[in-house]
């Protein structure tokens, strides 16, 4: 069942910037490596995860935060729909950093998998958004500022379990993280209904 989010509109600087031809493109291919991910989520998780206690859509993942924290997965950065308290720079600078996370905590587990055909194709899907992502980061910027490091991604696995816990929150925070970004990326869209709202 699919739900649509009215969102209020950007502010005028915003809006200017949101409304280039340029940036429309880029907020609809990202939207649809969005989606891309979101979709192989599932086939990724069912390749490499064999642990049958460990499902994408449990209400038992809650449970497995300590273990997450343990291990040395960190949480995403929070997104939000664009509004005055939360900027079109902020929301693509919280993007980039959560999907550089999720590409490191992947690039991380993935050699201690057995199978990793599907979680190399998400990590190159993943590298493409960046790309993106980074793209319209660069048109909104309003001052050149230096891209912070990444903190490196040093995950505790000492043993398979670990291995297989590590790579199921993963992807069960890469699909929160992806189902927020569309929400986010959906309110920096232009399109013919909003305009005539306006």
């Amino acid at each position: 069942m699919a739900t649509v989010a009215r969102c209020a509109p950007l502010p005028a600087a915003q809006s200017a910037l949101v409304a280039d031809p340029q940036f429309q493109q880029s907020v609809q291919w990202s939207h649809t490596l969005v989606q891309k991910i979101l979709l192989s989520i599932p086939e990724t998780h069912k390749s490499c995860i064999h642990t049958e206690t460990l499902r994408l859509n449990s209400t038992e993942n809650a449970k497995l935060q300590l273990m997450a924290s343990s291990i040395g997965i960190r949480s995403a950065p929070a997104l939000r729909v664009v509004s005055e308290d939360f900027t079109v720079e902020t929301g693509l600078t919280r993007m980039s950093e959560g999907l550089q996370l999720h590409r490191d905590l992947l690039a991380s587990v993935s050699p201690r998998l057995t199978n990793t055909g599907k979680v190399d194709e998400l990590m190159g899907d993943i590298k493409d958004l960046v790309v993106h992502v980074n793209k319209m980061l660069k048109m909104v910027r309003t001052e050149v500022t230096a891209q912070p490091t990444p903190t490196p991604v040093n995950l505790q696995m000492p043993g398979e379990y670990e291995v297989q816990v590590a790579a199921h929150l993963t992807l069960v925070q890469l699909q929160t993280f992806g189902q927020d970004m569309v929400r986010s990326l959906r309110s920096m869209e232009q399109n013919e209904d909003k305009e005539a709202d306006g």
